[in-house]
């Protein structure tokens, strides 16, 4: 089932603040400080010296300000995870969860692309509160994190604030890789790779979607007019100037029959780039409203797939396959298939249960259950 991040979830026990405020979850009374918020779970005290608190269990008689009573809903909230509390709505929205090897930070809700099958539509409203908010965030992350993703929206529409970000990251993370994911146009022209690249980060890469290997099917897919060129531009730029890059790829019914094509043209023209994706849809956002003309079972790919991993392996190239079960790929394509799919959207179904590959298996999208594929089944080994 999905994770509750974000949401009402708490209810004022006396004196609030009027502004939204951020902090880091502490059971710990010696780590009180003005950045710090203390969870009391059963009929644990409330020690003075924090920023707020959240009680999951007996309130006190005189709770301190900015005491909240926690929704079962976020029970899942824990020492070292960084939250941004708005007390006039009684909402709270987690920003990282130390214990979670899935975190992503969503810098923006605005897009220039429109993909039919996006998962998070785009919304064309001023939001550049939130990267302030997340330079508040990062330097109370755990520098034990090992990776933190850069989501949108586009980011690159960001311009120099998404520089200003991976420096934060770069500085207050410094061993932890980040994985930016666009659709590299804003890398087309202009400064923004160069500068990028002129960051040094240690672990640095970014997730750009190729949809095909002609501009009027991944400009179709991606409703921009245009794209496939930017798109094309940008990756080579970011790689002129030593940036990482990872070629995504979403498999449904609009797609799936180029992908043979697709993994020629990056075999050909693209060797240079350090991963290719191959994704299974996440049938959320537009691609449950488009879902009748974008659902195909996996099953009925597997020649394609098959196909465009040979090409892609057979050019030395490191390819994974996201997003998808094991029960409904064919034998030969497991090793290359990835737990890809991020915690709090992650569900396992009924035959799941004692199926023998369930510990390499990545399970499925916890939206999964609007479409079934007719492969799915517990596999039993010997």
């Amino acid at each position: 089932m999905l994770l509750k991040l974000s949401g009402r979830g708490l209810r004022a026990l006396g004196e609030v603040s009027s502004r939204p405020f951020i902090g880091r979850i502490s059971t710990d009374v010696a780590q009180r400080g003005p950045n710090e918020i203390w969870l009391a779970r059963g009929g644990a005290g409330v020690p003075d010296g924090f920023r707020a608190y959240l009680l999951a269990g007996p309130r006190p008689v005189m709770p301190p300000r900015d005491s909240y009573a926690l929704g079962p809903e976020f029970s899942y909230l824990s020492d070292g995870d960084v939250i941004r509390i708005e007390p006039d709505r009684g909402a709270v929205h987690a920003i990282y969860r130390r214990n979670s090897r899935t975190n992503s930070l969503l810098v923006t809700e605005r897009c220039n692309n429109y993909c039919v099958m996006c998962s998070q539509p785009p919304k064309d409203r001023d939001d550049s509160w939130i990267i302030d908010d997340l330079l508040q965030a990062i330097p109370l992350m755990s520098p034990d994190t090992g990776e933190i993703g850069i989501t949108g929206g586009e980011p690159s529409l960001l311009g120099p604030r998404l520089i200003e970000l991976v420096r934060c990251l770069g500085q207050c993370l410094p061993a932890t890789a980040v994985h930016i994911l666009s659709n590299g146009r804003g890398f087309a022209t202009g400064d923004l790779a160069k500068a990028l690249a002129q960051l040094h980060h240690p672990d640095l890469m970014l997730g750009i979607p190729l949809y095909a290997d002609v501009p009027e099917h991944h400009d179709y897919v991606v409703q921009a007019r245009g794209a496939f060129d930017e798109t094309i531009r940008g990756i080579l730029n970011l790689k002129r100037h030593g940036v990482r890059v990872e070629l995504r790829f979403v498999m449904h019914a609009e797609t799936y029959e180029g992908l043979p094509a697709f993994a020629r043209f990056v075999a050909r023209n693209l060797l240079f780039v350090d991963h290719v994706a191959l994704m299974g849809l996440e049938l959320m956002g537009f691609a449950r409203t488009n879902l009748d003309a974008l659902w195909i079972d996996p099953l009925d790919y597997q020649r394609e797939l098959r196909e465009a991993v040979e090409t892609l392996h057979r050019a030395r190239l490191r390819v994974s396959i996201y997003n998808t079960p094991l029960c409904v790929l064919t034998p030969d394509l497991h090793p290359f298939a990835r737990a890809s799919i991020s915690d709090w959207k992650n569900a396992y179904m009924d035959e799941c249960d004692g199926c023998a590959l369930r510990t390499q298996c990545g399970g499925f999208f916890a939206s999964s259950t609007l479409r079934r594929s007719r492969g799915i089944a517990r596999v039993r080994l010997g």
